[in-house]
């Protein structure tokens, strides 16, 4: 009986180290923010949505639409959201 050579037989290995070292990297980016650094993190600049009022005009429009009860943290409503 002859043994064929596995053309894939090392590629779980080199795999498991590429999966390893992207973790290693994604570990090495999270830090704890100091106190004192976190006014500059709060900046509205740094907030993904533009406009706040848009915003809540839109987490209104969802909620209201798709019947999510309680979904943005006030009191289940129901309906077209005409009594809000």
């Amino acid at each position: 009986m002859r043994c064929t050579p596995r053309p894939f037989a090392r590629r779980p290995p080199a795999m498991l180290r590429g999966v390893a070292v992207g973790l290693v990297l994604a570990a090495l980016g999270c830090s704890v923010v100091p106190q004192n650094r976190r006014e500059y993190l709060a900046d509205p600049t740094m907030q993904v949505q533009d406009d706040p009022l848009e915003a809540r005009a839109s987490r209104k429009l969802w909620t209201s639409r798709e019947g999510a009860a309680g979904g943005d943290a006030k009191p289940a409503g129901g309906g077209c959201g005409c009594s809000n």
